[in-house]
């Protein structure tokens, strides 16, 4: 197969207004992904929602085109959560879902991901041949045969229901005095309405957006401004979401960091108590720590590994029969909720188990010790010059070199990012400081690369 030049690990994405991510690509994306999922003589119909970013509404008006001048109705939903998204296609029928969203990235750019009827990401096989047909161009409908547009006004309200219903039946929030951080992002009017109906005190962080402040200093990439004010308004814990609002990360009443894989630690093991897990374990990525692995193995339960993509923990869940995975980083899939990485959806579920058990969020949430894991990133002008990087043999003699300084007691991962132009560089072991000396090491010869 052709090697993919329009599709990264999570869809279409890049800088505003410069290839791919401009007004001329979405609309040909459209009229291509159009083409491609009109599968019967019915009216067809696409849903499209987006984030809070600028250049949401000049991609969102090409794509709308691209849809109706090859037949297809489209339904705007406006700024929702990526989960929404995925939801609202299979709920409405519609035969194609679409988000505009660069996720945790910064407002400048912006990306295109695209939901099949099942309300599941596509393929790559999928988004290889919709890239083909972007680049030979699909014929177009006669003027009786246009698509119509219009919107839809309750979306937020049965994305709000749908959440609420996946918090245990009877339970409530009364007491808990919670810190949201909504990144200046597509939840940031649905996450606080769930919290608040179901009894919380909410203290709202970034949730006026307009346009650029997206992802700045805020979010579940960047939650140092929720620590602080859980301290500073002494509440019970933190919940930053990220600019989709598809990833979550938390923090106790202390100020302490929670990443996804305390999650899915806390969340496997509640399931597997109840009986509610299946498959035997979870799924994770490689970047996941290896102390989740060691938590979950005292309770036989596994750990599957796949490669970092959310959509590759999806792909394994679904062949090999597991409902819970996810990543380090905050995506967490509930497969018995949601197609998805839903990061208020997930946060319930811990929520859940804080009420349930009735302590501390320092002592409910931080189920593993995780053993010291050191990640740098190295930026490159592109994606492609990281990538052609990364297959240099002086590279690889590079790895192989600081596997071997590590001996066997621990793990060392080097990957080019398939969402932006980095070498990620992460090694975990018992002795932090010799992993950081490693990763530093490997990081200064990857710069090296750069000449």
């Amino acid at each position: 197969m052709t090697a993919r030049r329009l599709f990264g690990t999570d869809g279409v994405r890049g800088l505003a207004n410069i290839e791919p991510m401009t007004a001329l690509t979405a609309l040909k994306i459209g009229m291509a992904a159009g083409r491609m999922f009109q599968r019967g003589e019915y009216r067809h119909t696409v849903v499209i929602g987006k984030d809070t970013r600028l250049s949401c509404y000049m991609l969102e008006q090409a794509l709308t085109a691209g849809f109706t001048s090859v037949g297809m109705d489209v339904l705007l939903l406006g700024p929702l959560p990526t989960p929404a998204i995925a939801k609202l296609t299979r709920s409405m029928r519609a035969d194609l879902g679409v988000m505009i969203s660069a996720s945790h990235n910064p407002f400048e750019d912006n990306g295109i991901k695209l939901f099949g009827p099942d309300g599941f990401k596509l393929s790559d096989d999928t988004e290889m041949r919709i890239e083909e047909m972007v680049t030979e161009g699909v014929e177009l409908v006669d003027s009786k045969r246009l698509g119509r547009v219009r919107r839809l006004d309750d979306a937020s309200g049965r994305y709000i229901e749908y959440v609420k219903s996946t918090f245990p039946s009877g339970r409530r929030l009364d007491g808990l005095k919670i810190v949201l951080d909504c990144a200046n992002g597509a939840a940031y009017k649905v996450a606080p309405t769930v919290l608040w109906e179901l009894g919380a005190e909410v203290v709202p962080m970034a949730v006026t957006p307009d346009g650029t402040n997206i992802n700045a200093k805020c979010g579940a990439t960047q939650p140092q401004a929720l620590t602080e004010a859980v301290v500073t308004h002494g509440a019970d814990l933190g919940i930053a979401l990220d600019g989709d609002a598809d990833r979550v990360v938390m923090c106790d009443e202390r100020g302490l960091v929670v990443d996804g894989d305390q999650v899915l630690g806390l969340v496997g093991r509640k399931w597997a108590e109840s009986g509610e897990l299946e498959g035997g374990g979870i799924v994770a990525t490689v970047m996941s720590n290896l102390g989740l692995e060691r938590f979950l193995a005292q309770r036989k339960l596994h750990v599957r590994r796949t490669q970092v993509g959310d959509r590759y923990v999806v792909e394994t869940m679904r062949d090999q029969g597991y409902n819970l995975g996810g990543e380090q980083s905050g995506h967490v899939i509930l497969g018995n909720h949601s197609t998805t990485g839903d990061g208020l959806a997930a946060a319930l579920q811990v929520l859940a188990a804080l009420v349930e058990e009735g302590g501390l969020a320092s002592e409910v949430l931080h189920v593993f010790d995780p053993l010291p894991q050191v990640l740098k990133n190295v930026r490159f002008p592109s994606r492609d010059v990281a990538k052609t990087v990364m297959a240099r043999p002086e590279v690889v003699e590079v790895i192989a070199e600081a596997e071997g300084r590590l001996e066997g007691g621990g793990r060392l991962l080097i990957r080019s990012s398939g969402t932006e132009p980095l070498i990620r560089v992460m090694a975990e072991g018992e002795d932090e400081g010799e992993i950081r000396k490693i990763v530093d090491w490997v990081c200064a010869r990857l710069e090296a690369q750069m000449g």
